[in-house]
């Protein structure tokens, strides 16, 4: 009994307060965290929205099975019936239980491709951004700035305070808020995986192919993903950092970005990078 209490408390703590506990973590991963990151796209609003909703769903459906197999072995046990009923067939019921689930499977399926619709029906792009993935590390480049740079793990030895651990980089992506940001992918090697789960973006990045997705970050701050398709043996140890700015601080870091002087390191970060 102590663990059916353990399950209904999990399943409703999911159900009703996933997005509570995500309160709790803003652009990256907190202890103890239930649920997802805290949204800051529109698509990712949707994502956890639709989440919530199937899982009332799924945790009503368990409840009504379990009531249900709980009442035919106390209702329907030898003891209270030991001459069984002969009862083969029950029109009404069949009916019931075969409609109920289409209905239901329609009543997710609704929200589900008006998600899949929001997910791949693209803006207007107000910026575009490449990212290839190598191993192991991602490599950046905004076409229309003329800006392309590498963004290499910072090792442990060098993070400073504050600065999260498997998830902080050299050279992080700037994007302003507000805006549509169109992200091509693609790889130089094996298939990677470009995964931010505050944006509700995770989408691979093929060899010899360029995949498309869109963000727009509505706050600003900095946002933590990682690679999230198995690449080698430094797997984990490529994350990804989006830092949304206002659109001032945006024209102002491209203009420092283009200055000759901005990215005379990268030769030895990537050798590290590789080693």
């Amino acid at each position: 009994m102590a663990i059916l209490n353990r399950i209904l408390i999990v399943a409703f703590g999911l159900a009703f307060a996933g997005p509570a506990f995500a309160e709790t973590g803003d652009g990256q991963p907190a202890p103890w965290q239930m649920g997802f990151q805290k949204a800051n796209t529109p698509i990712m609003e949707q994502i956890t929205s639709f989440h919530t909703y199937v899982t009332i769903i799924i945790t009503l459906i368990a409840l009504f099975v379990l009531g249900l197999m709980v009442y035919v072995m106390v209702r329907f046990n030898e003891k209270r019936n030991p001459e069984p009923t002969r009862t083969t067939h029950n029109t009404p019921l069949e009916i019931a239980w075969t409609v109920v689930p289409i209905l239901i499977l329609v009543a997710i399926a609704i929200p589900s491709f008006r998600l899949l619709f929001a997910q791949y029906d693209f803006p207007k792009a107000d910026l575009t951004i490449t990212a290839t993935g190598n191993q192991w590390y991602w490599s950046y480049e905004y076409p229309d700035q003329g800006i392309k740079f590498d963004s290499i793990i910072v090792q442990d030895a060098d993070l400073k305070p504050g600065q999260p651990r498997l998830l902080t980089v050299d050279h992080e992506v700037v994007v302003p808020v507000g805006k549509n940001v169109i992200v091509g992918l693609k790889s130089n090697d094996v298939i990677h995986d470009w995964a931010m789960p505050s944006f509700g973006v995770k989408l691979d990045a093929v060899p010899g192919r360029l995949q498309l997705t869109w963000f727009r970050a509505e706050r600003e701050g900095i946002y933590y993903g990682q690679c999230s398709e198995l690449c080698g043996r430094n797997h984990a140890f490529m994350p990804i950092a989006v830092r949304v700015v206002s659109e001032q601080e945006f024209n102002d870091w491209v203009a420092k970005t283009k200055s000759p002087s901005a990215s005379r390191e990268e030769t030895n970060k990537v050798a590290a990078a590789r080693d």
